[in-house]
């Protein structure tokens, strides 16, 4: 049996800190889609934006461009509310005793 080369991306990931790094970007950067995107669609400026969630524009700002790394869950809920998002949190990968086969 042949061993299937892997691609640059699967060799990247294998390292556990590369992944880490790789997944908490990958975040940021739907953050920053999401924003745009919403902005966009409700024809909002930054602003009118920051404005409305009673935050600073340089927060808005720095989310578009993904500049912001720590923003709390309440700043971040303010800015979704205004644009029509909200956060839920729910188990990651998580299988309930019942679904599990052995």
């Amino acid at each position: 049996m042949k061993n299937k080369t892997k691609s640059t991306y699967e060799q990247f990931i294998e390292n556990k800190k590369q992944k880490v790094l790789l997944d908490k970007e990958y975040r940021d950067l739907l953050i920053s889609e999401l924003l745009l995107a919403a902005m966009k669609e409700d024809h909002i400026s930054v602003r009118k934006l920051a404005a409305e969630a009673d935050v600073s524009p340089t927060i808005i700002q720095n989310l578009k461009s993904g500049k912001k790394t720590n923003i709390t869950i309440h700043t971040l809920s303010r800015i979704l509310d205004v644009i029509g998002y909200q956060i839920i949190l729910a188990p990651k990968n998580r299988i309930r005793k019942q679904q599990r086969t052995v």
